[in-house]
């Protein structure tokens, strides 16, 4: 029997033939990552160790982007903190306000991610990655002080999860609705300590920044990653960016999955991710009618340029409902700057829309938009726990930002169609 691609990478790794389901293994890292939350228990965990350097400072990288720019005196002293280890260690990718982003938004952004990688974070959406071929995973941060020290982790080889998406997607539906329809089928442990491989020709056809969506929310179904196989879409993104070498691999035809799942893209409509869970996903029309007091279009999930342009093709010329508030949160800095040259900051601005610098804001209840007692929210956001944006007797709702931008407009949850003609996609 074949080796799926998450198997492939992590023998690579580990310096063997083939590895099997359930097998413990020790890795190479190709990347470090943590942020301005997980860093500091790195950091101390790393100080008991008693070294001088970490593995490789070119192959650490540090992002100091939930709590920036800094929210109050206790996420400075922590983004201080960080910022004093970079320095001290010579860590090369250590990235400060005003040239950062948020991480998962910016790795694959500056090249530091690529195919055929083995990755992990101290964050739980570093599964990103796997859009670009890599074996990608969150870690804690003890795991993490380790992996900076020796440039090894040891892991558990998952078994894989194959899902097949036929045929083509229906107009303004992206790869954040084929993420929250699979959710919503399998549940939120339906692929615990699995790897979900997103193949099919509707992947095919999705750009890089859709895949990286679906990687990204890989975890809500408590997968260990996600990854999508590298095809000429991956290589044309990763060739103006990549700074170091990659290896592509791909699934044999006889690998062995525990399970194959296969969709009709065609049958996938909108999707709307109800509180308190993302398995509560729903089409936009069972969400009709339902008034918003906030929509947030931003976030690793949903931050980057092509997000960006689904909702400003949908909110010029229009105001945002005078009874909502709409933040627009770009994912990197470069994304801002395009966002800028190609009129779409200008676009939210005059809708009523307030345009942040990169952050992750309040996706994680961070700042910039926690919601009050009893509020409503629409995010392009990857969670809607309890409490998770603010007050625990608020409500978030999940949904792409063809739906945010339209909900904004109209004060309720919508479909785009409501705001713009179907053939205006």
């Amino acid at each position: 029997m074949g080796m799926t691609i998450t198997e492939k990478i992590l023998a690579a790794h580990a310096g063997k033939e083939r590895v099997y389901p359930g097998e413990l293994v020790n890795c190479r890292l190709d990347l470090v990552l943590a942020n301005d939350i997980t860093a500091p228990v790195a950091i101390k965990e790393f100080s008991k160790l008693g070294l001088d350097r970490v593995f490789d400072p070119e192959r650490v990288v540090l992002v100091p982007d939930h709590f920036t720019p800094n929210k109050d005196i206790k996420s400075a002293e922590q983004c201080r903190e960080v910022r004093e280890f970079a320095r001290d260690y010579g860590i090369l990718n250590y990235f400060e306000v005003g040239r950062m982003g948020i991480e998962h938004c910016l790795l694959p952004e500056q090249g530091l991610v690529l195919p055929g990688d083995l990755i992990i974070g101290a964050d739980s959406h570093t599964c990103t990655y796997g859009a670009l071929g890599a074996f990608a995973t969150g870690v804690g941060s003890t795991d993490l002080a380790a992996g900076m020290a020796l440039g090894e982790c040891w892991l558990k080889v998952p078994e894989s999860i194959k899902f097949v998406y036929h045929g083509r997607m229906l107009p303004w539906v992206t790869g954040k609705d084929l993420i929250l329809y699979t959710i919503g089928d399998i549940g939120v442990d339906g692929a615990l300590y699995r790897a979900m491989e997103f193949t099919g020709e509707a992947i095919e056809g999705l750009s890089v920044e859709g895949r990286l969506t679906m990687c990204n929310m890989a975890i809500e179904a408590g997968a260990k990653n996600g990854i999508a196989p590298p095809d000429q879409q991956t290589l044309a993104y990763v060739k103006e960016r990549a700074k170091r070498s990659y290896r592509l691999f791909s699934s044999d035809p006889d690998a062995g999955y525990v399970e194959v799942k296969g969709y009709d893209a065609e049958q996938i409509e909108l999707q709307v991710a109800f509180p308190h869970l993302p398995e509560n996903a729903r089409p936009v029309a069972e969400a009709g009618g339902i008034e918003l007091d906030q929509v947030v279009i931003g976030s690793c999930t949903n931050g980057r340029l092509e997000d960006l342009r689904i909702a400003a093709q949908i909110l010029k010329g229009r105001k945002v409902h005078p009874r909502l508030r709409l933040i627009v949160i770009p994912g990197t800095q470069e994304i801002y700057l395009n966002a800028m040259r190609e009129g779409l900051l200008e676009i939210f601005v005059e809708a009523g829309a307030a345009v942040s610098t990169p952050t992750c804001g309040p996706c994680l209840g961070g700042h910039m938009g926690i919601l009050a007692r009893g509020e409503k929210a629409l995010a392009t956001t990857n969670r809607n726990f309890v409490g998770r944006m603010g007050h625990p007797e608020s409500e978030v709702y999940l949904a792409g930002p063809a739906v945010a931008a339209a909900s904004a407009v109209t004060g309720c949850i919508s479909h785009p169609r409501e705001v713009v003609a179907e053939n205006a996609d």
